[in-house]
């Protein structure tokens, strides 16, 4: 799949609003490969988004999957955790939601993807069951799978993956780590990258903080095959990126890693609720991700960004407000200059 690439731009899913069929089919009409995100969307969702997607590009297109994993949470530590989220769903107006351990619909989605087969499957949170994985190849669609350590590579690369993400902890949204677990030790992309690479051999597509070209051009040297871009796609035009968080995007404001919005670790913009949830939010995903859905879709309607998740890496004031077209060949445009500088300082040529 990444060797039928016009140009080697993967964009990343961004499952939970950023993500439409028009950024996929933007992305894929310009030479890259557009990914529908799967997560959080209803099965009958999954189905009409690759429906639309198909509408708007013949060229080819993913989808990601968020893979089953983890254990339900103690409930008394969920319904602490809600109890310190009270105030802000009073202030809302707003009831928090029921909390549940759920598997985001996994099998029924699985189930449009073998009827309604897409060129890439990727995953998440996880590597599938070789079950899983057969029903995906029999449809012909390349397996991925995010990983973010050595390990969690090894591990995919055995079950049969054709590529791998690789996640560095710069990215926005979630870590894509097997297991969420307190004190794991997370890498920097570049870092990562030189660790994967030299355990497995496979292509490797990187992602996490590549805003510019020559964020594009430092992976591609370090080995791997495409980036994958996220933020630097979520003020464009053709993105579902709600307004308080595009104005938060265009901020220099720094990101953090928390598990105030949905029990899982993820990075985001730091704000009022982030700064101060983060140090009691508990490991319990996704059970914290639907006591605080409400609250957050009544925040994005209010226009409120002190209460909702802001998902972004750590580059994301370098995001630029323009057609998903026009970024890719900006990013393009970018790397080719940027690799063009380092040979000259690499054979004194210029």
């Amino acid at each position: 799949m990444l060797d039928t690439l016009e140009v080697p731009i993967v964009q990343a899913p961004m499952a939970g609003g950023p993500s439409t069929p028009e950024l996929a089919a933007a992305v894929a009409g310009a030479g890259g490969l557009g990914f529908v995100a799967g997560g959080y969307r209803t099965p009958e969702g999954l189905r009409d988004a690759i429906t639309r997607t198909r509408a708007l590009t013949d060229r080819p297109f993913g989808v990601n999957l968020f893979a089953p994993t983890g254990a339900p949470a103690d409930p008394a530590v969920v319904r602490a955790y809600a109890d310190h989220l009270q105030p802000d769903a009073d202030r809302a107006g707003v009831a928090l939601g029921a909390p549940r351990f759920d598997d985001d619909a996994f099998d029924a989605k699985l189930d449009v993807l073998t009827t309604d087969p897409v060129a890439v499957v990727s995953f998440t949170f996880g590597c599938p069951s070789h079950e899983t994985i057969a029903r995906i190849r029999a449809t012909g669609a390349a397996f991925w799978v995010t990983v973010t350590d050595p390990d969690e590579a090894r591990e995919a690369v055995a079950a049969g993956a054709d590529a791998l993400v690789v996640q560095g902890t710069e990215a926005g949204g979630h870590r894509g780590a097997f297991v969420d677990r307190e004190n794991r030790v997370d890498h920097g992309l570049l870092a990562l990258l030189q660790l994967v690479g030299a355990h497995v051999d496979v292509p490797l597509v990187a992602t996490g903080g590549i805003a510019t070209g020559r964020g594009v051009a430092a992976v591609l040297a370090a080995g791997a095959a495409a980036a994958q871009v996220g933020t630097a796609f979520m003020l464009c035009p053709e993105a579902g990126t709600s307004a308080p968080h595009r104005a938060a995007l265009a901020s220099s404001r720094p990101t953090g890693l928390t598990r105030a919005f949905s029990g899982r670790l993820a990075r985001g913009i730091v704000n009022r609720l982030q700064a101060e949830r983060t140090a009691t939010a508990p490991l319990a995903y996704p059970e914290v991700h639907h006591v605080t859905a409400p609250l957050r879709a009544a925040a994005r309607e209010a226009g409120d960004e002190d209460v909702i998740n802001l998902w972004a890496g750590e580059a994301h004031e370098l995001a630029a407000e323009m057609p998903a077209a026009e970024v890719v060949a900006r990013l393009m445009d970018e790397a080719r200059a940027a690799l063009a500088a380092a040979n000259e300082r690499l054979t004194g040529v210029r």
